[in-house]
């Protein structure tokens, strides 16, 4: 055990075991049940998705349908390692158990062809967390690189509304700024954006305004960091320093209690400070000691403020 306690909010492993063949227990990417059981408790979000224009033939639930199962076997296979989660107490059971908890979300609305009927499935498979859309635009909504001004329309509202009710979670990483205004007029939960930086530091799309960020604070929901280097820094040239910038920038507008990971881990190429996958988080928690954080901040940071999200 490496001393330290690791809640992650965004992963892509699940869809890499189902395309590519991987196991979860043990696999050449970024992140496995093996390297996540080195931390004292480890819990991670694992994202279903696929690329809406590289669509199955039979569809995109269909394949959703089909990233569940696997997540569902691969648990089954490793029930000694990890044990499926939805809840902060089904979390902190596993982990008092010594398994790491696992749990699902889904990277883009078009997974449950944008059907609002169809988050019961989604519940009832474990996801907690759903993005409105991936990097295209679909039935609900604009995302931050197609159709950028679009916000949510009537559909989008509905399925917003219906994704409350189950207790599942909006992520507003990859969805449109007109979006993220449009939910938090009518949102009735805690908002997360599960693998999203800073704007301020890096001008990509895909990160938050401080006013986003802000608005995230208010509603009491979460932010996870994202390593991918482009959106550290715009020239992909990211340093653990860069990356530590965030944290630190977050902070100063009062996140304390709202920031964590997301690493994005298994779902981009170039991750910043030459972390190679899970087995490097212990060097961005002794980057981050160095930089004068707490433990008490330390543990927030690493654990307690993504479980806070789920309660």
């Amino acid at each position: 055990m490496n001393g330290i306690s690791y809640f992650d909010a965004h992963c892509d492993t699940i869809s890499c075991c189902e395309k590519l063949g991987w196991s979860l227990r043990e696999n050449k990417g970024h992140l496995d049940l093996a390297r996540l059981g080195e931390f004292d408790r480890a819990a991670q979000v694992f994202a279903i998705f696929h690329d809406l224009e590289k669509a199955p033939a039979d569809g995109m639930f269909a394949e959703c349908r089909r990233q569940a199962e696997v997540f569902r076997r691969e648990l089954a296979e490793n029930a000694a390692l990890a044990a499926p989660c939805r809840t902060a107490e089904d979390v902190r059971r596993a982990n008092g158990e010594g398994k790491v908890a696992a749990l699902l979300s889904c990277e883009g609305s078009e997974l449950l062809d944008c059907d609002p009927e169809k988050l019961d499935w989604a519940r009832e498979a474990g996801v907690r967390f759903i993005n409105l859309t991936w990097n295209h635009a679909n039935f609900l909504s604009g995302s931050n690189a197609s159709e950028p001004e679009r916000g949510l329309n009537d559909l989008g509202r509905a399925f917003v509304r219906r994704a409350q009710e189950l207790d599942i979670r909006i992520d507003v990483s990859h969805c449109s700024d007109a979006a993220f205004w449009d939910l938090m007029d009518v949102t009735q939960g805690k908002v997360v954006a599960t693998h999203s930086d800073a704007r301020a530091l890096c001008g990509n799309a895909r990160n938050l305004t401080d006013d986003m960020f802000r608005a995230i604070v208010e509603n009491g929901g979460f932010v996870g960091l994202n390593a991918y280097a482009e959106f550290v820094r715009e020239d992909g040239e990211a340093g653990m320093d860069d990356f530590l910038r965030h944290f630190d920038h977050f902070l100063e507008l009062g996140g304390a209690k709202h920031v964590g990971f997301g690493l994005d881990l298994d779902g981009c190429d170039v991750l910043a400070g030459g972390i190679r996958g899970v087995q490097d988080v212990p060097t961005i928690c002794e980057a981050l000691r160095r930089h004068g954080y707490d433990d008490a901040l330390l543990e927030d940071i690493f654990y307690n403020n993504l479980l806070r999200v789920l309660e």
